[in-house]
């Protein structure tokens, strides 16, 4: 993976910078589809998705394996969320939370 900007207009922090502006002015879930999809490989696509997969069932407790069985994904991926979901900066578990909170909101308009 390039870890050096090749502009030096545009340092690698501003780029990134960048581009979280970008995906937090998406506003709908259509959109955030369409971008993903022109910004990624499907390869990288799917691994995200992967990731994504299996941290609900790492918030519920689920064995590793018992996950694997289910998703398909490797213990490998499963461990490495894991342990970002404990050691990391704190993304999984805020969207995780946003995303609970939209799907309670959901299902209370339903009734």
């Amino acid at each position: 993976m390039k870890r050096r900007s090749l502009d030096p207009e545009t340092p690698d922090k501003s780029a990134e910078l960048s581009l979280c502006q970008a995906l937090l002015s998406l506003k709908s879930v259509d959109e955030m589809d369409a971008f993903l999809r022109d910004l990624c490989t499907p390869a990288e696509l799917e691994v995200m998705v992967d990731r994504w997969r299996v941290v609900p069932y790492l918030l519920d407790g689920v064995a590793y394996r018992e996950i694997h069985e289910r998703t398909a994904v490797s213990i490998t991926t499963i461990g490495r969320v894991a342990r970002f979901l404990n050691q990391g900066n704190g993304g999984y578990m805020a969207a995780a939370a946003h995303a609970s909170r939209r799907r309670a909101a959901a299902k209370r308009a339903r009734a």
